[in-house]
């Protein structure tokens, strides 16, 4: 399990990160006031959350103090969170998360009607992958755009690792920062949800050590769980493609999301596309 130290430390990083990105005219304070650092001051949130200065402070710092789910409603519509941002506010706080649940093989099992459902997304490159971003399935328009998944070892089909460790992500992706940033969003969204799933923590140190770029994306990153963002992607064989991302997760007994790159409308990308796979109607 996830300690509390780590958790709570979690939680401060997405305090800060959230204050410094609100304007103070956005949250109705003057603009002059000169300020050393961007954003809200902690004064200032406390007074939009209607709690002590002192006691938001702490919370920001991470200390182990005694928060409630009202008080915390208060917090987030001081600091302007959206939906899932406010479910991992509550999963940090309150430790509320899910507990380290083992992923067995029906949780990732690709079921037939899913086999289907790539199969006639013929044009629009799809990816399945599991509650911690490893990918168990794709169809051939995937392959085609992105990499050939079948070279690569199933351990090592992790989305985010991939981001950061294959070339030709970074040769594809006309803004990467912006790519990784979609799928980030979507993993400490799942990281809110599992919070008492130490695994996270490992596999986020164990990026952060490897790939210096990780750690100042991931305090960067949103929170979202079906980001719906439009990526241009710069194809080594056919040039410039525009997709838009729509990710959701499959409802049932399985925790599997569901990814699909559909080409934008008015744009050469499917017949690009068309041409990769080979003509295929």
């Amino acid at each position: 399990m996830i300690n509390r130290e780590t958790r709570l430390q979690a939680l401060s990083s997405f305090l800060k990160s959230k204050r410094a990105k609100i304007m103070p005219e956005d949250a109705g304070f003057p603009v002059g006031t000169r300020r050393r650092t961007p954003g809200l001051r902690r004064e200032e949130v406390a007074q939009l959350a209607g709690v002590s200065t002192t006691w938001y402070t702490w919370l920001e710092q991470g200390r182990d103090i005694q928060v409630s789910a009202s008080v915390l409603d208060c917090v987030a519509a001081a600091l302007q969170l959206n939906d899932d941002e406010r479910e991992y506010l509550y999963a940090l706080a309150l430790g509320s998360g899910q507990g380290a649940l083992p992923i067995n093989e029906e949780q990732t099992e690709i079921t037939p009607s899913l086999r289907r459902i790539l199969k006639e997304l013929r044009f629009c490159p799809t990816i399945i992958s599991d509650r911690r971003c490893q990918i168990v399935g794709w169809n051939e328009a995937a392959s085609h755009v992105f990499m050939d998944f079948d070279q690569i070892p199933a351990e090592q089909r992790n989305m985010i690792e991939l981001l950061f460790t294959r070339k030709e992500f970074r040769r594809l992706a006309g803004n990467w920062e912006h790519f990784v940033g979609g799928f980030l969003a979507i993993f400490r969204a799942y990281y809110g949800q599992y919070v008492q799933d130490e695994w996270y923590e490992r596999f986020i140190e164990e990026m952060k050590g490897s790939h210096p770029e990780f750690q100042y994306l991931w305090e960067q990153s949103q929170v979202s769980s079906a980001p719906d963002v439009l990526l241009e992607f710069r194809h080594a064989r056919v040039g410039k493609m525009l997709f838009h991302l729509t990710s959701f997760q499959v409802k049932g007994n399985t925790d599997l999301r569901c990814s699909v790159y559909t080409p934008a409308p008015e744009t050469s990308t499917e017949a690009k596309l068309r041409r990769l796979m080979g003509g295929q109607d």
